[in-house]
């Protein structure tokens, strides 16, 4: 398993594939929910804590569930996200926010350690390979600015 960064630059969207259903099937839906709110705990301690609302801890709830309602729907799961936001559309979401390539690196690397620990919890590595895959190239998607 490589959890490889690639690089990114504003304006380039590579295609994107979706993560391999097996990954929610063996995580599940609780562990899934843990491992999306463990990286949103990792980012209040992090260089990026100011693109996230971490001094509001409602406004820091909502935006966990709102990546976990993302996420998993775009695993497979549950529809959650457009049941209680609507169409998705990540890019015009996140086109406030001033999100350069440094700030995507260090929101992807976050995810490295937390992922590498479903390896010791048994889930197959090439699920867990196919999820970083996704994050990495859509992460370069929501590149709004200059480093």
């Amino acid at each position: 398993m490589k959890l490889t960064i690639s690089d990114g630059q504003i304006g380039v969207r590579p295609p994107v594939t979706k993560p391999h259903p097996g990954f929610l099937h063996e995580v599940g839906e609780e562990r899934f929910k843990k491992l999306v709110f463990d990286h949103y705990d990792l980012i209040k301690d992090s260089d990026i804590a100011f693109l996230f609302p971490v001094h509001d801890e409602e406004d820091f709830d909502d935006a966990k569930q709102h990546a976990f309602d993302f996420l998993i729907q775009i695993s497979g799961g549950p529809r959650y996200f457009e049941q209680s936001r609507g169409e998705p559309r990540m890019v015009g979401r996140h086109a406030p926010f001033r999100i350069d390539e440094e700030s995507r690196k260090s929101w992807l690397a976050l995810y490295a350690p937390l992922l590498e620990a479903l390896v010791e919890e048994g889930i197959t590595e090439e699920y867990i390979q196919s999820f970083w895959d996704y994050l990495n190239i859509f992460s370069m998607w929501l590149i709004n600015t200059k480093s």
